[in-house]
């Protein structure tokens, strides 16, 4: 029969009707499939955070370096299980198949600084790109791409999965969100050190006011209407993280465009990972 849109489905094909029950701690499906392969944890992470600064080793995971050889850092990405990555379209598009071709990149896991070398860091090379087929380079819609690595990562403290949410998983305004990256710090600075920014999810109809009817129903807005914290270039398909009571993280966006950085009423906008969580089901044939 299928559950209704708003209830979460159990691996079993039964419905729960409770917000959010993946990963919460609490085993909500009989078969207890709310509460396997969990994620979103930070072994590592003892302190606060104070707004936009350098984060500190292991805050956060599940953050991935895609680098190419001839130009470095190029991208950001977010570790969803051992053998995928969940990135942006946008960074694999182009004319010369330079960007498309999966040996072209490298995804550097449990690292924090871009010059260090760093014993906890993974270097892993891509076997395949799986853009979306509906991605739309003009419109920026559908921008989501998910990358498999060539063998599996190990987990440890530095490495670790983020949560993709059920896409019945809401996440309302207020909550406590982040967006990470080693983008540039002004609009012409590329970061050394790993960086973090807290966050606030804008609503949809605020966001599409301010531009224009731009951002579609797979959008999601970020950021802080005053201006002076968001993502940037080379932030690029890295991840809008959310705390949840469970203190487990969830992938709720992942960086695609916005008008400059940081400017005044132009906040962040992020591919709505929830509107994707079928499509990732499909392509990882249930491996995330």
């Amino acid at each position: 029969k299928g559950c209704s849109p708003t209830s979460y489905t159990c691996a079993n094909g039964k419905c729960v009707s409770k917000t959010n029950p993946e990963c919460d701690g609490v085993k909500d499906c009989l078969d207890g499939s709310d509460e396997m392969r969990c994620c979103g944890t930070r072994p590592k992470k003892k302190t606060k955070i104070v707004g936009g600064a350098s984060a500190q080793m292991g805050a956060w995971p599940w953050q991935v370096s895609l680098q190419m050889e001839r130009y470095g850092h190029v991208c950001g990405a977010s570790l969803v299980s051992s053998r995928w990555l969940l990135s942006a379209a946008h960074c694999f598009q182009d004319s010369e198949t330079i960007y498309s071709d999966a040996r072209a990149w490298r995804a550097i896991m449990g690292m924090r600084g871009m010059n260090m070398v760093s014993s906890a860091a993974t270097t892993k090379p891509i076997r395949r790109i799986v853009l979306h087929a509906l991605y739309d380079q003009f419109t920026s819609d559908y921008d989501i791409a998910l990358l498999e690595l060539a063998t599996p990562v190990v987990f440890s403290e530095m490495v670790q999965p983020v949560c993709v949410p059920a896409s019945t998983h809401t996440f309302g305004s207020g909550t406590s969100c982040f967006v990470t990256g080693w983008g540039v710090l002004t609009e012409d600075e590329l970061a050394t050190l790993l960086q973090e920014a807290p966050v606030k999810i804008i609503s949809h109809n605020t966001c599409n006011k301010l531009y224009d009817d731009a951002v579609t129903p797979r959008m999601l807005c970020a950021g802080n209407l005053q201006g002076g914290v968001d993502a940037c270039q080379g932030d690029s398909g890295g991840p809008l993280v959310c705390m949840e009571k469970s203190r487990r993280w969830f992938l709720a966006g992942i960086v695609s465009w916005g008008e400059g950085c940081a400017r005044q009423n132009r906040p962040g906008v992020y591919t709505q990972v929830i509107k994707f969580s079928e499509w990732i089901q499909q392509q990882t044939k249930g491996q995330v």
